[in-house]
């Protein structure tokens, strides 16, 4: 029977349990949100003596942290050199170079810290679902690895092998990459955080930040948190008036559903050297594996205001396309998240105030994105050196998104028409 759970509250580790923040606190680093960004940033200042408190509005990995695909991904949906075109190819490079570098940071954090994130990294591949996908595959292989990037296209048979059907000719295979437990890991990242001392309090929303006399105070309903510097990670999950960084971007839901465990024919043949995957349809569809077998779909659109039905038709007809000879898939969980989106698939970093400091709109690839920015502020606030930051900082003006709301309406009403063209069989 077909649950409404995510699957990775299930099969991740428990989480360590926090208190919640009842009395007033001090720090030299304050962070709010407990994902990935937070508790990178937490670690990597704790293992230089920073003290660290982390505040948390919910639990740990309760926003897009734990809701994610869980693909460990290189690079931004952008291809590097339209990075180039929208950041200058001084910054363009150094972005692209940062985030094909934030798969092994990763990776490395994990195998130093013996969590138990139930990864592997045995690289991602983009499958090319027709013509035009295949171009884009070439394009990408080429401009990747003229930068010396380790990747390499798939073709014919080796391409069916990998992929596991023969409905994809063509796939960019990123050995950088990999997947693993999105729930594990960040709560695998909490306990080395508490294990390097950082204090952690869940269920502890901010209501407000102010500074006064010099120092950042983040206020929840019961206590306060004084710190000389602040940290914004809570990204597509920010909620409350207390700060404008959801003008930033627009929100876009995820959808994801998992089988019950793979056995026979399909788990020889699916995704059978453990990689992850994702297509290059307009709107993507994501393939990946987990630790028990089950093969999990995933696609950008939200679950609310449709049919039962609606999705589990999609998923079926996504079967029946890649995986045509084999037996209908018993579906076991289906949940979504939303993650921040800007039109040039750019993540931005704000600096509002001295010291406040904040990164967001990831676009999808948070594991990454996130681990990374939250070593970047670290290895900033120590040194101050701003060349730790892999953007340009951006003012909050420059950042504003025009009618974000209507933006995420329209974008999820184009979601709708395109998976029921799917359905429908008129979109191929």
């Amino acid at each position: 029977m077909l649950q409404e759970h995510c699957l990775w509250d299930i099969t991740a580790p428990k989480a360590p349990h926090c208190e919640t923040l009842t009395r007033d606190a001090s720090a030299q680093v304050c962070i709010i949100g407990g994902g990935y960004t937070g508790l990178s940033a937490a670690i990597h200042l704790a293992e230089k003596g920073v003290r660290v408190v982390v505040l948390e509005g919910k639990t740990i990995g309760s926003g897009g942290s734990g809701k994610s695909v869980g693909l460990v991904n290189a690079g931004t949906w952008a291809r590097p050199d339209d990075l180039n075109t929208a950041l200058g190819v001084t910054d363009g490079e150094r972005l692209t170079e940062a985030l094909g570098a934030a798969p092994k940071l990763v990776f490395d954090l994990i195998k130093r810290y013996n969590i138990d994130a139930q990864a592997t990294n045995a690289g991602n591949l983009h499958m090319a679902h027709n013509t035009k996908g295949e171009q884009d595959v070439d394009i990408r292989y080429e401009q990747l690895s003229r930068r010396g990037a380790n990747v390499e296209v798939l073709t014919g048979a080796r391409c069916h092998d990998y992929c596991g059907t023969t409905s994809i000719n063509k796939a960019l295979l990123d050995h950088r990459a990999g997947t693993l437990n999105p729930q594990a890991y960040v709560n695998g990242l909490a306990k080395v955080a508490l294990s390097l001392g950082v204090s952690i309090y869940e269920q502890s929303p901010v209501q407000s930040l102010y500074k006064a006399d010099g120092q950042w105070y983040a206020a929840t309903d019961r206590a306060h948190v004084g710190a000389e510097r602040v940290i914004i990670a809570t990204n597509a999950y920010t909620e409350g008036e207390w700060t404008e960084i959801k003008k930033a971007f627009y929100l876009v839901a995820y959808y994801q559903i998992a089988s019950e465990p793979l056995t026979g024919e399909a788990a020889a043949r699916i995704l059978p050297y453990r990689t992850g995957a994702w297509d290059t349809r307009l709107a993507l569809s994501s393939f990946r594996r987990d630790h028990d077998d089950r093969l999990l779909l995933g696609t950008v659109g939200a679950r609310a205001y449709k049919p039962k039905a609606f999705y589990q038709s999609w998923a079926n007809l996504v079967q029946k396309s890649y995986y045509p000879d084999l037996p209908a898939f018993k579906w076991q969980y289906e949940w979504s998240g939303q993650f921040g989106f800007t039109q040039d698939h750019i993540f931005r970093v704000l600096e509002p105030d001295a010291g406040l400091l904040t990164a967001t709109a990831y676009n999808g690839r948070g594991i990454t994105t996130g681990t990374m920015m939250g070593k970047c502020f670290a290895d900033y606030i120590i040194t101050g050196n701003k060349d730790s930051i892999p953007l340009p900082f951006k003012t909050l003006e420059e950042c504003k998104v025009s009618m974000p709301r209507l933006k995420s309406i329209m974008t999820e009403v184009g979601l709708t028409l395109y998976h029921s063209g799917q359905c429908l069989q008129i979109i191929k």
